[in-house]
This record gives structure tokens, sequence and C-alpha cells, in this order.
């Protein structure tokens, strides 16, 4: 993809929201909003039929500061709105913005029968392993014996495999990044959202204000370049055996098909219906 100039990414950001914004030194969610942007800002899609949504959370905030058709809903109901606005206007392409509790926790049911129904959603679950902005408390990504304010002698749960959960589902398009492979992100969005049907990418990223504190994980630079070191393309993968892939994180689409998508079904479903006036 073509490198977008900064002036271009200044476009597509409102200015008379309140900078700098509110996400803390070192947090991915920037990153991530700047790889969205140059995602979409590289694409023939008319700025007035983009919707982004998104629930509570750290990077629930990312709609505020976007020049888009927005909204900022409540925790963990950001997929149902989604739905809603989808179902209304089916040729509107819609954005969820969501993090690992607001999507995994409160909003799993959501999430999964969104995918279920393969209605065309991009969902952009940012996971950095933790509820950052109510204090740091455990969320269903957080790691096995990781740190947590409401786990201080480590977590005892076993964590979700966000992709796999998206896959079980049903999802036709499931990928996995990081916050570090900042031009994956750019290309990964750009390809679901072209995606006719429900697409989730978990963009693995960094809470180093709290998780990274409390996990002794060292800063910002450290976590990024972590991310770098422990993850692999799916392509390289591949070829790897079980074991070398213990605690790595699988970058790349992990799942690309066609489906039904449930807008166009149940569109199908009104004319059929009103072709018979209703009966069976």
């Amino acid at each position: 993809m073509a490198n977008i100039p900064q002036r271009i990414i200044h476009e597509w950001l409102r200015h008379d929201k309140k900078f700098p914004h509110v996400w803390c030194a070192g947090c991915s969610n920037g990153i991530v909003l700047g790889s969205i942007i140059r995602a979409l800002a590289g694409m023939s899609i008319d700025r007035d039929d983009i919707v982004m949504v998104s629930g509570i959370g750290c990077s629930s905030r990312m709609p505020v500061y976007v020049d888009l058709n927005t909204m900022h809903t409540l925790h963990g109901r950001s997929i149902a709105y989604a739905t809603g606005i989808k179902l209304h206007k089916p040729h509107l392409k819609v954005i969820v913005i969501t993090g690992d509790g607001d999507c995994t926790a409160i909003g799993g049911n959501h999430m999964i029968h969104a995918a279920r129904r393969n209605i065309d959603l991009t969902v952009i679950l940012i996971n950095n392993s933790i509820y950052g902005m109510t204090g740091g408390q455990a969320s269903p990504t957080t790691p096995h014996e990781a740190i947590a304010t409401t786990a201080p002698y480590g977590n005892i749960e076993p964590d979700f495999n966000v992709c796999d959960l998206a896959m079980g589902a049903g999802a036709s398009f499931v990928a996995r990044t990081t916050a570090f492979h900042t031009v994956e992100v750019q290309n990964i969005v750009r390809e679901a959202i072209d995606h006719p049907g429900f697409a989730l990418i978990e963009v693995v990223s960094a809470c180093p204000v709290i998780y990274g504190r409390l996990n002794k994980k060292g800063g910002p630079p450290q976590m990024l370049k972590d991310m770098r070191d422990n993850s692999v393309p799916l392509s390289a993968a591949e070829k790897l055996p079980p074991e070398k892939l213990e605690g790595k994180i699988i970058r790349g689409v992990l799942r690309k098909e066609i489906k039904p998508e449930f807008c166009a079904s149940y569109a199908d479903l009104v004319k059929r219906v009103q072709a018979t006036g209703g009966d069976k």
C-alpha cells in the first residue's frame, strides 16, 4: 500500500476535540488509530459511508477523535449497536473498535452471535490483556499467572484465544497482528473492510502503565520489541513444529471464506415474503 502523507491523516481527525488524546504515554491505541486512518485514506470509500462504533474502555475513546460518523455506546454493546446500524443501512461500512474486556467479557455474546450470523461488520479488537481504564483488573485475555489488580498473586484462570473463539463461532474473516507491525495492521484492516461478511481483527497491544508495570514488562519500547520478537507470520508458523510456536503470537489472516451475509439474506427473505403476500 502506498504511503499516506501525514497531512492526509490530519484531515481525518476532529481538531475541535481535546488534544492531546487521553491515552497514557506508550499506549498502543494511537498507533492502531494511525494504521486504521491510513487504511481508510487509501480506500475509495466516501467518508459519509463509514461509521465507527465503540463501547467502553481505553480503545473505545477512538471514535471521539476521527472525523467520521461515530457512535460511542454502552459497555460491551458496540456490536449490538453496529448490527442495528448495518441492518438499517446495509450500504454503510461499519467498523467496531473494542477491547478485550469490552468484547470478550460483557460483550462476548454479541461477538459470537454476530460472527455466527456473518453480518458485514469489521471488528477491530485491541487486546492489551487487561482492563486498563478501570484499574487493571484481569480480563478474559489476561494470561495465566499474569498479575492484575484483581489477581495480585497471579491469574489462575485460562485465557481466551480470541481468534479461535471467533472462528469457532463462524466468523468468515479472522486475523491477528500486533501494534508493532503498523503496515500489516493497515493492510489487514483494508482487507477486512473489503470482505463481505463478519471480520474480526485481533491487534495485540501494549498497556505499559498498568499491565506492563504490574508484570515487569519494561517500558513501551521494550513491550513493542517483545511483540516483534515473540510473533511469527502465519506462513512461517505453518512450517514449524508445535513446540517452536509455544508462547508465540501467530500473525496473519487465519481465515477468509465467502459465506452468505446476514443483511443480504434478510433482504432476500423480505423480497420473497413480499412477493408471495406473506403466504408460506
